[in-house]
């Protein structure tokens, strides 16, 4: 019996989001604080579908690194595993307020002193699922341990999951980053990732059919296309390819976290053994209910009902 439905592991950081919609960082006079990092934002998102969520992740030892684990711990994810690093503070990231792409600034520190010790053997055996992301694997020691780590959750039978939420200000060699997917996407992890995403990481405009057998190639099996308002295209190398339009939202508030309250949708689906149609269905209900929100999801609307209609 499994006893941990999600594995988190990767960034955790403090997100600045400006006050002012679609204001440049030049022209925001004010910031609001919210928890972010990609990962640790499906960690919170998945508790609050009510499933187990473990984050493996790394802070300072400061009142930003007491601030991550205070909200972890008010949404109920296991913070065992995240460690306070002595000599590093909190990375925070300054992002424009946007309801296209966000403008960003990153300050990294301690996201990426993710060592192996933070994550045994036993726990991940425990795992249903095993999730990281492209900015994650951008930096040592954080790579080292995930591939690592990665490698056994699939010699345990544990489904692995990437987004791959490539930025080349977070990591501007584009040559080793493309090596390094190529050795997590060995393992046959779902694929999560954007339509910008895929433009920075080839420095071009590439087609469906392009990146599809791209990623099919290096050994995923699952890959979700995420077009913002043009809706989501998935490719299974058993399924084939099938295209679902986004959901009419009348007032986008936030785009920040959007990404990752759809492919929380996706993988709480997917513990569900749903469909694939299904799976983007709840994905982009979940998606929707971000849109809507400044920062994460709101607190006080019963999520799991709402995506379960």
């Amino acid at each position: 019996m499994k006893t941990v439905d999600i594995i988190c592991i990767g960034e955790v950081l403090i997100d600045f989001i400006g006050h002012e919609v679609n204001t440049s960082i030049n022209k925001t006079k004010d910031y609001h604080r919210f928890l972010g990092g990609s990962p640790t934002n499906v960690a919170v998102n998945a508790s609050r579908l009510g499933l187990h969520a473990v984050l493996v992740a790394s802070c300072g030892n400061d009142g930003l690194g007491d601030y991550v684990i205070r909200k972890l711990k008010s949404n109920q994810v296991n913070f065992q595993h995240v460690r306070k690093s002595e000599t590093a503070p909190t990375s925070v990231i300054f992002v424009s307020k946007s309801t296209e792409t966000p403008d960003f600034i990153p300050y990294r520190q301690a996201d990426c002193e993710i060592f192996e010790s933070q994550l045994p053997d036993e726990i991940i055996a425990q795992a249903k699922i095993f999730h990281t992301t492209c900015f994650a694997l951008s930096k040592n020691p954080a790579r080292e341990t995930i591939l690592n780590r990665a490698k056994k959750a699939a010699e345990l039978g544990v489904k692995l999951s990437i987004d791959i939420n490539f930025s080349e200000r977070i990591w501007p060699n584009r040559e080793e980053a493309k090596q390094v997917l190529k050795e997590y996407l060995a393992n046959d992890p779902l694929v999560k990732l954007s339509e910008d995403d895929c433009y920075r990481l080839f420095a071009e405009e590439k087609s469906e059919a392009f990146i599809f057998n791209y990623f099919h190639q290096l050994g995923a099996s699952t890959i979700c296309l995420t077009k913002g308002k043009n809706g989501v295209v998935v490719s299974d190398i058993n399924q084939g390819v099938f295209f679902q339009p986004a959901f009419q939202i009348n007032e986008i508030k936030d785009t920040t976290g959007a990404g990752d309250a759809f492919w929380t949708g996706f993988l709480y689906a997917q513990i569900q053994n749903k469909s694939l149609e299904d799976c983007v269905t709840l994905a982009q209900k979940l998606a929707g209910i971000k849109l809507q929100n400044v920062g994460r999801l709101p607190e006080n609307i019963n999520i799991k009902e709402i995506i379960e209609v």
